[in-house]
């Protein structure tokens, strides 16, 4: 049982994800969690205010399948399939980390200061979390999809821009993590 706790190795997980795109691009489909908003939002009537919501969601009901999945795996994973979910940092970054202000740095998988309870009581957290979920969905529409989109689907279907939109996603994550990151905390 102790193997189950272990995390899969990159072989196994990569070749499940290959054999899943091989399944999606085989039955005519694109997978892309960004997309399933879009669909939520017209189930809930946004189609009477905005033609961009106007499309046939019921088509999109195995992407809904896909995305309840995700949620209901996670949750299993994380609760009932891990040990331990602390990452091994490196501790000049737990040091660096705790320098800055997150004591939870190599206790936690991700620093509480952020996603606990704390960051609902905390102005300046929640500002963050608020404007930073803003700039993700307005860039995932901009782009055309989200990260999981275009680096999974978008890169299997040899489709240039998603190989552009993905580079992009990388550059803005090394210039957030190492220049706008430190100067708000």
């Amino acid at each position: 049982m102790e193997w189950i706790l272990q995390p899969w190795p990159w072989y196994v997980s990569g070749s499940l994800i290959a054999l899943t795109m091989f399944i999606l691009l085989y039955v005519g489909k694109n997978f892309g969690m960004s997309s399933n908003l879009r669909t939520l939002c017209t189930m809930c009537g946004a189609d009477k205010t905005c033609d961009f919501f106007c499309f046939d969601w019921k088509a999109q009901r195995w992407n809904l399948l896909v995305m309840t999945g995700a949620i209901i795996g996670g949750f299993v994973a994380s609760n009932y399939l891990s040990n331990n979910q602390t990452p091994d940092l490196n501790p000049k970054t737990v040091e660096h980390l705790k320098e800055i202000g997150f004591e939870s740095a190599g206790k936690a998988y991700v620093p509480t200061e952020l996603f606990g309870s704390e960051a609902f009581s905390d102005p300046k957290t929640l500002a963050i979390l608020l404007i930073g979920g803003i700039l993700v969905g307005f860039g995932a529409r901009y782009a055309g999809g989200c990260t999981s989109g275009h680096a999974i689907s978008g890169i299997s279907n040899l489709q240039l821009p998603s190989l552009i939109a993905t580079i992009g996603f990388f550059i803005g994550g090394l210039i957030m993590v190492h220049l706008i990151f430190p100067l708000i905390f």
